[in-house]
C-alpha cells in the first residue's frame, strides 16, 4: 500500500494508488479499506489517430467538459494544478475542488497485461469541500494490436457524515457521470 496523503491539504490514503492501478489489470490493487472503488475499461477506437486524439482529450480536461462538468483548471493536466469541477444546472452547481496528484504523457510502458502498450493520462485527489475523498484517474492506452482503451480509476468515500447520509444519491450520480466519461471517450476517440 502507498502511505497516507501528505502534500498540502489532500487527506485520504494512498496517495497515487490510481497510478499503480492503470499499470495493472483490473483486480490487481487492493483498494482502501471502506473506500468504494470504480475500475472501467473500455475499447473505444483503433490506431494512433484515436489514441493521440483520446490521450489529448484526457489531459486538457475535455473529457470533463464532454461529460457536461464545468471546469475551472490550467489548460493542461499537471502535477499540483488545482481543479474546481461543477455539478448541477445553473445556479445550483457543487463545486468540487480536486488537485492533480500524477500525470503520464504519451509514453510506452508495460500494460496492464504486462505487454507494452502506449498510455497517457493522469489522477486527482479530492480536496476540502468535495463531497467524497478520494482519487480518480483517467487514461488512454494503445495496445500492441492497435485498439484504443479508456480507463477509469477511482477510489471514494463520502466526506463526513452529512455527505453519507445523501451516499445512495451520489453513488447513482458517480454511476451517471462514469457512463458520461465513457461517452465522451468515444467521442474524443471518434470510436465506437
Amino acid at each position: 500500500m502507498l502511505p497516507k496523503a501528505d502534500r498540502g491539504r489532500l487527506d485520504y490514503p494512498c496517495l497515487g494508488l490510481t497510478r499503480l492501478a492503470a499499470q495493472k489489470p483490473a483486480g490487481a490493487v487492493e483498494w482502501p479499506k471502506g473506500f468504494d472503488h470504480v475500475d472501467k475499461t473500455i475499447l473505444v477506437g483503433h490506431g494512433a489517430e484515436a489514441f493521440a486524439a483520446l490521450a489529448e482529450g484526457i489531459m486538457t480536461w475535455q473529457i470533463q467538459q464532454r461529460a457536461g462538468l464545468q471546469v475551472t483548471a490550467p489548460p493542461r493536466a499537471i502535477v499540483g494544478a488545482r481543479v474546481v469541477s461543477g455539478f448541477g444546472v445553473g445556479r445550483l452547481r457543487l463545486p468540487v475542488p480536486c488537485e492533480v496528484v500524477w500525470t503520464v504523457e504519451p509514453q510506452t510502458m508495460s500494460g496492464p497485461d504486462g505487454a507494452e502498450a502506449t498510455m497517457a493520462g493522469f489522477g486527482y485527489g479530492t480536496l476540502p469541500g468535495h463531497p467524497a475523498l478520494g482519487e480518480e484517474a483517467f487514461t488512454a492506452m494503445q495496445t500492441s494490436d492497435g485498439g484504443v482503451h479508456f480507463r477509469l480509476l477511482a477510489f471514494s468515500k463520502p466526506a463526513g457524515f452529512i455527505y453519507s447520509l445523501g451516499s445512495p444519491v451520489t453513488k447513482l450520480t458517480q454511476a451517471g457521470v462514469t457512463r458520461s466519461y465513457q461517452q465522451a471517450a468515444r467521442a474524443l476517440a471518434g470510436g465506437f
